[in-house]
This record gives structure tokens, C-alpha cells and sequence, in this order.
């Protein structure tokens, strides 16, 4: 199935608050469907709560917090240039997702 890339970008200052509660991964492409698919994939591709052992606990989520979805901290924008294929599949193709559970 063919795709599209799609980058994520920061676009909060480094100093804004809301960095504290979702942290930063940078510059980050992906394949998705559209833009709104895009954030799913990258949010998906953190860490979630459920999947080490931290709290919250029974089986409480943590993907609706990520950085990748909020508007505020993360612009999406379509990536004609980027050298990846846009056949294959949903994935992060490009950047590092950091543990924004890391202390």
C-alpha cells in the first residue's frame, strides 16, 4: 500500500511547560495514511506505561499523552524529499523516539 512521509517537527520553545509532561523526541518522519495517522504512529512508537514496569498500572494508558499529539508542541507537514519509500508500512522511518518516561 502506498503512503505518504510525513515529519513532525517541534514547534513549542524548548522552555514551554509542556515539554515537562510528554517530552521531546526532535525531528521525526514517518509513513502514515495522512497527517492525523502520522502523530498515531509516532505517539505508538514511545513507550507506553503498560509495556514496562512503572505506574499507572492496571491497564491505564499513556499514548493519549504523548508529545506527538498535541498541536501546541508538534506541527505535522507532508515530506515530498525525504529518500523513503512511501510503499510499506505505518512506521517511524527516520529520528529517534526518546522514553519520555526516563527520569
Amino acid at each position: 500500500m502506498t503512503r505518504r512521509i510525513y515529519k513532525l517537527v517541534p514547534i513549542a520553545a524548548p522552555g514551554d511547560p509542556n515539554w515537562e509532561r510528554a517530552g521531546g523526541s526532535g525531528i521525526v518522519l514517518v509513513r502514515a495514511d495522512s497527517s492525523g495517522d502520522a502523530r498515531l504512529v509516532a505517539s505508538e512508537a514511545e513507550p507506553d506505561f503498560l509495556e514496562i514496569d512503572r505506574k499507572p498500572a492496571h491497564g491505564a494508558s499513556t499514548r493519549f499523552a504523548s508529545a506527538f499529539r498535541d498541536e501546541k508542541l508538534y506541527g505535522v507537514e507532508e515530506c515530498e524529499t525525504s529518500g523513503h519509500s512511501p510503499d510499506g508500512p505505518r512506521e517511524v522511518v527516520e529520528g529517534m523516539i526518546q522514553n519520555p518516561l526516563q527520569d
